[in-house]
């Protein structure tokens, strides 16, 4: 006990430890609090941090920080405006197909399934019986999860719209008056807040480069694959290319899980024929070349955890704060690794001084 009261006393000495924790502490306590109300806000400081890159790459050009300012927003707009206008009518098109057509496929994967035991006598007819009706379960399940989901989503349309007024708003005024905020925000701490500084530095660099990289092999991915996809004619092109994408936001099982719904959606159009086999070889070839071309070179100045760290951060932080807790989750991981290695090394300087 008299270790402990010790340890407390040498650690609660320290300033800028203290410092640290309380900014770590009011920074959570905020973000669960009302994360929820505060999401287009958050928001709108992440997309602003990426656009930073942008800007401080013309003003390295000598060009006036405003005009910067002013021309990257311009891009994003435009940018936002063609994903609006032309990417989600289509994704609204192809889900709307997908949904009317699942009784269709079910019944196709179950006179596959159903003749399995022919081909393959290791298969009992009991066992492919309970997989059908897991599966005829399972699809229950999700139709009424739709339909669930389709009864709330005027809310959720309005709830759209108003994002898509204020978070550009949020965005610019980020990027213009950038300086004036951080000043704004540092006035509440201390003077002296190396300890915080050093932390926030080095997740800011970390964090920064996983999440361009990750973008970066998001589109990427997700255009190599609806090419291979539209090359060969394969239903929901652009759905399942964009879940291919949006795949390697979670590593190690996010290509696994997609990879499901691509080969059922091939099987059931193509069967084992030659659309078939050659479609999923150039798949297979996107996942190969993704995981060991594009992530070495996009993230090699990313984070560096060990899998089970990035797996344990993903289950954390995803049950949490859901697609953007499994998005954020290897930056908030980093974020702990961080204040971790201060801590050790604070603690080391606390017992040579004691």
């Amino acid at each position: 006990m008299e270790i402990f009261r010790r340890w407390m006393s040498a650690v609660f000495s320290d300033t800028q430890l203290v410092i640290l924790f309380l900014v770590l502490v009011v920074s959570g306590a905020i973000v669960l609090s009302v994360g929820n109300l505060l999401a287009p806000v958050i928001a709108s400081v992440v997309i602003s941090f990426l656009l930073e890159g942008l800007v401080r790459f013309l003003v390295g050009f000598r060009w006036p920080r405003m005009l910067a300012v002013v021309l990257v927003f311009g891009l994003f707009m435009l940018f936002l405006a063609v994903m609006i206008l032309a990417l989600v009518p289509l994704l609204v098109s192809q889900i709307t197909d997908l949904i009317d057509n699942i009784p269709w496929i079910v019944s196709k994967a179950q006179n596959a399934l159903v003749h399995l035991p022919r081909q393959y006598p290791i298969l009992t007819e009991a066992q492919v019986q309970t997989v059908v009706d897991s599966l005829t379960a399972q699809f229950s399940q999700y139709g009424q999860q739709v339909l669930a989901f389709s009864l709330s989503s005027v809310r959720s349309v309005f709830s759209f719209v108003v994002y898509m007024v204020l978070m550009p708003i949020m965005v610019f005024f980020f990027l213009k008056d950038k300086e004036v905020i951080l000043d704004w925000l540092c006035g509440f701490l201390p003077q002296d807040h190396t300890l915080a500084s050093t932390v926030w530095m080095d997740v800011k660099m970390q964090a920064g480069n996983y999440v361009r990289g990750r973008i970066w092999e998001i589109f990427i991915v997700w255009i190599a694959t609806y090419a291979c996809f539209l090359f060969f004619g394969l239903d929901y092109a652009m759905l399942l290319s964009l879940l291919v994408g949006l795949s390697v936001i979670i590593p190690y099982i996010g290509a696994v899980v997609v990879t499901v719904p691509v080969v059922i959606i091939a099987y059931i159009q193509w069967g084992l024929d030659a659309h078939f086999t050659w479609a999923m070889i150039v798949y297979f070839a996107i996942q190969l070349l993704d995981a060991n071309l594009l992530v070495p070179l996009l993230l090699s100045g990313a984070v560096n955890l060990h899998p089970i760290a990035s797996i344990t951060a993903i289950l954390i932080f995803g049950g949490i704060w859901g697609f953007w807790g499994v998005f954020f989750a290897i930056p908030l991981a980093s974020l702990v690794q961080s204040v971790l290695g201060v801590w050790k090394m604070r603690r080391g300087c606390l017992v040579v001084e004691s």
